[in-house]
C-alpha cells in the first residue's frame, strides 16, 4: 500500500503560503465591509419590521418624495433615482481608477479619482437637499387628539398641501403664525370637493371630515423630525434620518479618503511604492457604498 508523502503536509503547515495573494491591508477591508454589511442589514431588518407592524399608517414613499428641483412634485422618485444614478456612475469612475492603477497610468488615475469625488460630493449635496425638504414639509397634516395624522385630499383622492388650501406660501417664515386650525375648520365646511385621509389610509367623505375635524382633530402637522411626522407614522422619518444619514456618512468619509488619496496620487507616493495598492483598497469601500445604497433604495423607496 502506498504511503503518502508527509513532506507536502508539512510544507503547507508551516504558513506564509497565499491562495488568493490578498495583502494585510486589503483582506482588513474586506473584514470591515462585512461586519458593516451586517449593520446595515440590522438597520434595515428593523425598518421592514416596522413597517410592517404598522403597515396601515405607513407613509407611502411616492407620495413623500417628491422633490425634484424646480418641478413642485410632478415626478415622485425621480430625484431619488437621480441620486441612485449618480452614484452607481461614481462607482464605475472608481473601477477605471483602480484599472489604471494596476498599468501605473498616474494620469489617467487622477482624471478618474477626481469625477469619482466629484459623484461622491454631488450625492451628498443631493441628500442634503432631499434631507432639507423632508424636514421643512411641503403639504402639512392635521393631528388628532389621538396622534394620528390626516391628510387633506382632492377629488381624485391624492394628497393636497394645506399651505396651498389655506392660500400661504409653505417657504414663508410667518406660515406658523398665518395659520390658524379653526380658519382651516370653517374653510374647509364650505370647500366639499375636499375630503380626508385617515392614517389608515380611509378616505372620509365631506361630512364624516368635518365631523372629526370638529371633534377630534387637534392641530396642525408642518414637516417631520425625530417626533413628529407629517407624512404619517413618526418610525417612518426615525428610519429616515437614520439609515440615510448613517450611509450619507459612509458617502461623505468615502470621500474624505478619497480627497487623500488624490492627494497622495499626485504627490507620487504610490509611484515610489511602485503599486497604487490603495486604489484598490479604497476602490472596495467606495463600491460597498454604491451597494448598500442599492438595498436602502429598493427597500426605503421602492418596496
Amino acid at each position: 500500500m502506498a504511503v503518502a508523502n508527509n513532506t507536502d503536509f508539512g510544507q503547507a503547515w508551516e504558513g506564509g503560503d497565499k491562495p488568493f495573494a490578498a495583502s494585510y491591508g486589503k483582506l482588513m477591508m474586506w473584514f470591515f465591509l462585512v461586519t458593516d454589511a451586517l449593520t446595515f442589514s440590522g438597520f434595515l431588518a428593523a425598518y421592514g419590521f416596522s413597517r410592517f407592524k404598522y403597515e396601515l399608517s405607513w407613509p407611502v414613499p411616492d407620495e413623500v418624495f417628491t422633490h425634484f428641483p424646480f418641478f413642485k412634485g410632478e415626478y415622485p422618485l425621480f430625484f431619488v433615482a437621480l441620486m441612485t444614478f449618480i452614484l452607481i456612475m461614481s462607482s464605475v469612475t472608481m473601477v477605471l481608477a483602480v484599472n489604471y492603477g494596476h498599468k501605473m497610468k498616474k494620469k489617467q488615475v487622477i482624471l478618474w479619482l477626481s469625477l469619482t469625488i466629484i459623484g461622491g460630493i454631488t450625492f451628498l449635496g443631493s441628500q442634503a437637499w432631499e434631507w432639507g425638504h423632508f424636514i421643512h414639509g411641503d403639504k402639512g397634516a392635521i393631528i388628532t387628539e389621538e396622534k394620528e395624522i390626516i391628510h387633506l385630499v382632492n377629488d381624485e383622492k391624492k394628497i393636497s398641501s394645506v399651505y396651498k388650501f389655506m392660500g400661504v406660501d409653505s417657504y414663508s417664515k410667518d406660515r406658523f403664525s398665518q395659520m390658524n386650525y379653526e380658519q382651516f375648520v370653517e374653510k374647509f365646511k364650505s370647500q366639499n370637493k375636499y375630503k380626508l385621509k385617515s392614517s389608515k389610509k380611509v378616505v372620509l367623505e365631506h361630512d364624516d371630515a368635518v365631523t372629526l375635524l370638529e371633534s377630534k382633530g387637534k392641530d396642525f402637522v408642518l414637516g417631520a423630525n425625530l417626533v413628529k411626522n407629517e407624512y404619517g407614522h413618526a418610525l417612518f422619518a426615525d428610519y429616515f434620518f437614520f439609515i440615510t444619514g448613517f450611509h450619507g456618512f459612509h458617502v461623505f468619509s468615502g470621500v474624505v479618503l478619497l480627497i487623500i488619496l488624490l492627494i497622495n496620487v499626485i504627490a507620487n507616493t504610490y509611484e515610489k511604492r511602485g503599486h497604487y495598492e490603495m486604489v484598490e483598497k479604497i476602490g472596495l469601500y467606495w463600491h460597498f457604498v454604491d451597494l448598500v445604497w442599492v438595498f436602502v433604495f429598493t427597500f426605503f423607496y421602492l418596496v
